[in-house]
């Protein structure tokens, strides 16, 4: 095959380039009236009261994390399965994060095991929705509940997923999400912050924009270019561009959704009868708009996830991994002492071990197995049957 099959792509049509032309024709290209309207039709769909944008996902995450007072000497509990942004914004505000195994079925933060974590120094749970699949909320609202705890959702990858017939963006109390290329829409770079609480909200607003604080009185007082600042803030905002372009995707945005659990339903009634190979799932009560089709090779095939990844790479199909845990990297090796649970790929001899030391033999497990299949808007029909020909080849 000549040509490559991204892993991810964006989906852009002559509407989404219109509506940025539009913008660029105007008096707007910053901060103007296009990122009011992006923010305002993201909140109604996700049903939430508040909505701010960002300049990205990790933008969305660092300030979701100051809005929740999250500072030194503070702990964070963060799935160690996750892209290294979850847990590198505790970092960025002084705080620690502790990182915590996933479950095995659908790779979201392991709530029991969460709670063994906690101390009098947690102060939030970061959980993600692994795929697009959502965590366990009701778990982790208990949990919060209990403890008094600030529950942020990194919905990176589930942007019109639901739990329980709730939309991912209203049930934590920050929900954080990403607009890179590759996920459900896109801005290019960008992200968003929702919640339900006003003055979450309000901080936010103000830290995205070097927390500037502007008030009428003070205008009036001191004259209408006054501006005070009493704490740090940063200059995270989005564009009347981007959000003009989200607001276009935002539109198609149902579509979107269709398409990809469509591709994820064929990948998954193609592959059900392929011994060793474990499929994402979809459990009851939840809805997921998938954002990546993660599989696991662990039957006892002669070429293993690297032989496989590398054959499929050379048939033309740019496959990835998502995602290398957290704790194996040097970073949180050196300064937490996070070491690999067992060198084996024996799931329950890193079960046993993981559970006598506190490591995390499920996240290693599916490491070591992991491989994502291409799944975007726009993959066409005969590429998806060549993927699926080409894995089944590449397992024999």
């Amino acid at each position: 095959m000549s040509k490559i099959i991204s892993y991810g792509h964006q989906s852009i049509d002559s509407k989404d380039i219109d509506a940025v032309e539009k913008v660029l024709r105007s008096d707007w290209i910053t901060q103007g009236p296009a990122v009011e309207k992006f923010e305002k039709s993201l909140a109604s769909f996700v049903n939430t009261k508040y909505c701010a944008s960002v300049s990205s996902g990790t933008a969305a995450l660092h300030l979701a994390c100051l809005a929740a007072g999250i500072g030194p000497g503070d702990e964070v509990i963060v799935p160690t399965l996750s892209f290294v942004a979850t847990a590198n914004c505790v970092l960025y505000c002084g705080a620690k994060p502790v990182l915590v195994d996933v479950y095995e079925n659908t790779l979201t933060i392991n709530v029991e095991e969460a709670e063994k974590k906690i101390n009098k120094k947690t102060k939030a749970i970061i959980a993600v929705d692994f795929a697009g699949h959502p965590a366990d909320w009701n778990k982790l609202k208990k949990l919060a509940k209990i403890y008094n705890l600030i529950l942020i959702d990194d919905a990176s990858h589930a942007l019109g997923s639901s739990y329980r017939s709730k939309p991912i963006g209203s049930i934590a109390d920050l929900t954080t999400f990403s607009f890179h290329p590759v996920k459900t829409i896109t801005t290019g770079e960008g992200g968003a912050i929702t919640t339900n609480n006003k003055k979450l909200h309000e901080r936010i607003s103000r830290l995205r924009h070097h927390g500037i604080i502007k008030s009428e009185k003070s205008s009036q007082q001191y004259g209408e270019w006054y501006y005070q600042i009493d704490e740090l803030g940063y200059n995270f905002r989005l564009t009347d561009i981007q959000a003009a372009l989200g607001l276009s995707q935002l539109k198609k945005i149902g579509g979107f959704i269709k398409q990809r659990r469509a591709l994820w339903q064929k990948y998954s009634s193609a592959f059900k009868n392929t011994t060793g190979l474990e499929l994402p799932i979809e459990q009851k009560g939840y809805y997921c708009a998938w954002h990546i089709y993660p599989i696991r090779i662990e039957g006892n095939y002669k070429r293993r996830r690297k032989q496989v990844f590398d054959f499929l790479k050379k048939a033309g199909i740019n496959v990835q991994v998502h995602y290398i845990p957290i704790h194996l990297f040097n970073l949180y090796k050196n300064k937490f002492g996070y070491k690999q649970s067992l060198r084996s790929s024996s799931f329950d001899e890193l079960r046993t071990a993981g559970l006598k030391t506190g490591g995390f033999p499920v996240a290693e497990t599916y490491y070591k197995n992991a491989l994502t299949l291409p799944l975007f808007v726009g993959l066409k029909g005969k590429d998806q049957d060549y993927i699926i020909r080409k894995v089944k080849e590449a397992l024999i």
